[in-house]
């Protein structure tokens, strides 16, 4: 098999995708929630210590993220532990939500 040939199949089998593209894609995606979510949990302590309070908005989201993240991961390897630690990010997402509504509600 000629050079041009195995270039040819390679292309064919990943459908015209650059691997090294999406794995940038990929790794940058996953630096960036770690950033954010450091970026978040410092943003708690802070509010904390100053205003004695915490927004539980944002930490929904991260979780939702991670819930997000763990539930796809399910998906494609199907592999139980990671349905079990998307299903503990639902909760927690869902606690966080609770809590922001009441906050937003002014019950606490």
């Amino acid at each position: 098999m000629e050079r041009e040939e195995i270039l040819a199949k390679a292309q064919k089998e990943n459908k015209g995708l650059d691997t090294a593209d999406l794995d940038a894609q990929r790794k940058g995606a996953y630096i960036a929630y770690f950033v954010g979510v450091i970026f978040i949990i410092i943003a708690d302590i802070i509010n904390g210590i100053i205003f004695k309070n915490v927004n539980h908005g944002p930490n929904a989201a991260v979780c939702a993220m991670a819930f997000t993240a763990f539930i796809t991961k399910y998906f494609y390897l199907k592999k139980k532990h990671e349905l079990i630690v998307a299903l503990c990010y639902l909760a927690v997402t869902l606690l966080f939500t609770v809590l922001w509504i009441l906050q937003l509600c002014g019950v606490i």
